[in-house]
């Protein structure tokens, strides 16, 4: 799945990015390392995987990789 990159802290390295539809979606550290990037822009398109968590309260997306976007 492709996305925006939305907010990064490199502090963290946690951000979140804009899916195609506009919907926001967080990353954790978790995500950024394995992807093996060393810095992230607002604004660079990046791909994302996404594993789809079912809790109590209905379904909870989590991003498990986050690599640039390249053609």
């Amino acid at each position: 799945m492709q996305a925006t990159a939305y907010t990064y802290d490199p502090r963290t390295r946690s951000g979140s990015v804009l899916l195609d539809d506009g919907t926001p979606l967080d990353f954790g550290a978790e995500a950024f390392d394995a992807g093996g990037l060393l810095l992230l822009r607002p604004g660079q398109r990046v791909r994302i995987e996404v594993t789809i968590e079912v809790t109590g309260d209905g379904d909870r997306r989590r991003i498990t990789l986050l690599t640039l976007q390249t053609l």
